[in-house]
């Protein structure tokens, strides 16, 4: 009996964080439903839950009938949506200069638009069944920022003033909304990250090393230890957190890099 028995747990993002908190519910018993738009990455997420009570589905997160029609079907199938964590997400780059209206639009309704309609659809079900936790996925990024990534950025700083309307509009249905913001974490978008800043030909580990010689801590993070903070604040030890955004960034924002 893990520490999710029983309950019914739906996560947007079929790799990295989303997939490490996936699989850190299944194996404290929860029933997990995950989803994501990339066929290879479904189909790795499927081999690596293996026995666990995880099913992985495509769905566009940006399209509001795919996402209605995944979240109503888990929730009137178990009964009830126990907690939501949105992790999906694209990093893209560009300026105010360089940025299309298409790249624009693409981030946003992948990067923070689903994070509202996957709240809006199991919001009913978690109310019904007396309650939950909704985990956003955001990013240190949201707090300060690097060149270029205008479109990523405004998207993760945007979720922090989601969460706090969420958490004082949803606090009367005993439901409790709080995001993350990690720094550099190992994971298919951090690697993508990599290959941008060195190339085709480039030693993207080489670059990997770098960003965590960034951190005081001296490392990039692992999607275990993201798990484990979001599945911390979707717990009932948790009861008493919402409305909030937590660093996971290894020290980062709080240095001065000079």
């Amino acid at each position: 009996m893990g520490e999710f028995s029983g309950k019914t747990v739906v996560v947007t993002g079929s790799s990295g964080i989303g997939l490490g908190a996936a699989l850190h519910f299944a194996r404290e018993g929860a029933t997990v439903f995950a989803c994501g738009n990339d066929p290879a990455h479904n189909a790795a997420a499927r081999d690596a839950a293996g026995e666990l009570p995880l099913t992985v589905a495509e769905v566009d997160v940006s399209d509001e009938t795919q996402v209605e029609k995944w979240i109503t079907g888990i929730g009137n199938a178990r009964g009830s949506v126990d907690c939501l964590v949105n992790a999906a997400a694209i990093q893209t780059y560009g300026t105010t200069e360089t940025t299309d209206i298409e790249h624009w639009n693409r981030v946003i309704g992948i990067n923070l638009t689903s994070y509202f309609l996957t709240s809006h659809f199991a919001y009913p079900f978690m109310k019904a069944a007396g309650g939950g936790a909704i985990v956003h996925v955001s990013s240190v990024q949201g707090h300060a920022n690097q060149n270029a990534v205008l479109a990523y950025a405004t998207s993760k700083g945007a979720i922090h003033a989601m969460v706090r309307a969420q958490a004082v509009d949803a606090a009367k249905d005993n439901i409790r909304v709080n995001s993350i913001s990690p720094g550099s974490v190992r994971t298919p978008l951090l690697e993508f990250a990599a290959r941008t800043v060195v190339g085709e030909t480039g030693d993207i580990e080489e670059a990997i090393a770098g960003f965590g010689a960034a951190h005081p801590i001296g490392r990039v993070g692992t999607v275990e230890e993201t798990s484990a903070l979001i599945a911390f604040l979707c717990s009932d030890k948790a009861g008493f957190c919402t409305g909030g955004d937590y660093l996971i960034d290894g020290g980062l924002t709080a240095g001065i890099g000079v």
